[in-house]
């Protein structure tokens, strides 16, 4: 196994550990609203809210790259980093 799973695993029974020894019931107030709830619930909810903005700011970018666009390729241009035709008919 590697590392980054053993870590990931790890931290998931921590987790749930933590997240099982706080069942007890408390008093949130969320702007204007006074709420009656375990603390299970909303430990559970900050740690799937957490995850899943962890995930959208780790996850690999496209790359999008200025005119490079599907068909734009000359077929004539047998290597990248060659001259157009129309590069070449300007110089001469």
């Amino acid at each position: 196994m590697r590392i980054k799973t053993i870590v990931i695993i790890l931290i998931a029974v921590l987790l749930t550990i933590v997240i099982m020894q706080n069942t007890d019931e408390v008093w949130f107030k969320i702007l204007f609203f006074k709420i009656h709830v375990s603390k299970l619930s909303v430990m559970l909810l900050v740690a799937v809210v957490a995850f899943i903005l962890g995930w959208l700011v780790g996850r690999p970018k496209r790359v999008i790259r200025l005119g490079d666009t599907i068909g734009s390729r000359d077929p004539d241009d047998d290597e990248p980093g060659t001259l157009s035709k129309e590069d070449r008919e300007y110089i001469n």
